[in-house]
């Protein structure tokens, strides 16, 4: 079979890099798919943006209670199902938390204040609830759905395409893709140290969690943006990074998440639930785990 031209879209959201992939033929169609692909994305963003006072997860978190829209519903829902399946590794609720370690504003912006803010008590009560169109959170709750929105809109946008020919979807690192090319599965680098690993997807998602990106110094220690939810501080040992093939972006990005706060018990818990993944070692070392092959 012939190949196909390869489209490419790329363009800054959620503060990071996004990227969409899309085999097939050039045209109209093909431009106004990619076009609302950085729409929906922009879109999302305007929803989930911790960042903007004027999202609707901002008006959340300020009010504790509001009648929300569908798609924060949809995402709170995932997150906390997310939560349920994984004993807590996943958990929304980790706002509060991650603005204490000093993630209290975009990345870039990260060093012009150092001020040091307690952590979260990790005994108080975490509650969430979705009853109808009312999200509700406990006293003092607060989310933040940055990573799993990333899945979640990766998967969106790849289903958008997916009618018009196989496509990818990268947001920021969570991989969504849909359909099989004419030649052969899509190449996927994962960065190591020293080098790449090359994984070959033909379909489902990726998503990695790491220690080694986005970190700043707070209080006088180094710190990262992983946070464990046992300890509402960012995770102190474990793998350096995990990458975790699962059948979309969403379920990706829970199962990378899980596996990492695993500590240096990662990789034995990707064998024993066969969980394909990556995990690169504290040291260094890459390990491919779970099946992964």
């Amino acid at each position: 079979m012939e190949a196909l031209p390869l489209q490419r879209l790329a363009f800054a959201a959620m503060g990071t890099e996004m990227e969409a992939l899309l085999e097939a033929p050039v045209s109209g169609a093909a431009r106004a798919a990619l076009a609302r692909v950085r729409a929906e994305f922009e879109r999302l963003e305007r929803i989930f943006s911790r960042f903007r006072g004027d999202s609707e997860l901002s008006r959340l978190n300020e009010a504790g209670s509001i009648d929300a829209g569908a798609d924060l519903r949809a995402v709170v829902e995932l997150a906390l199902a997310a939560r349920e399946r994984t004993a807590g590794r996943f958990d929304p609720t980790m706002h509060d938390a991650v603005v204490a370690a000093g993630y209290d504003r975009t990345f870039a912006e990260l060093e012009v204040h150092a001020a040091d803010v307690p952590a979260p008590d990790p005994r108080a009560p975490r509650d969430v609830c979705v009853q109808g169109r009312r999200i509700r959170l406990g006293e003092g709750v607060r989310l933040d759905l940055g990573g799993i929105v990333k899945g979640y809109a990766a998967d969106r946008c790849a289903e958008m395409l997916a009618a018009l020919g196989p496509c990818l979807v990268n947001a920021g690192g969570d991989l969504s893709v849909a359909g099989a090319r004419a030649g052969g599965p899509w190449p996927v680098a994962v960065p190591v140290p020293h080098g790449r690993l090359t994984l070959a997807l033909t379909g489902g998602g990726l998503a990695t969690s790491g220690r080694d990106r986005r970190r700043w110094r707070r209080g006088g220690e180094e710190r990262h943006h992983l946070i464990d939810p046992a300890t509402c501080r960012p995770a102190a040992d474990g793998p350096l990074t995990v990458t975790v093939a699962a059948p979309t972006a969403t379920e990706a990005e829970v199962a990378a998440k899980a596996v990492f706060l695993a500590g240096d018990h990662a990789e034995h818990e990707a064998e024993l639930l066969g969980t394909p993944a990556v995990i690169v070692r504290a040291d260094g070392t890459p390990r491919l785990v779970g099946g992964l092959a």
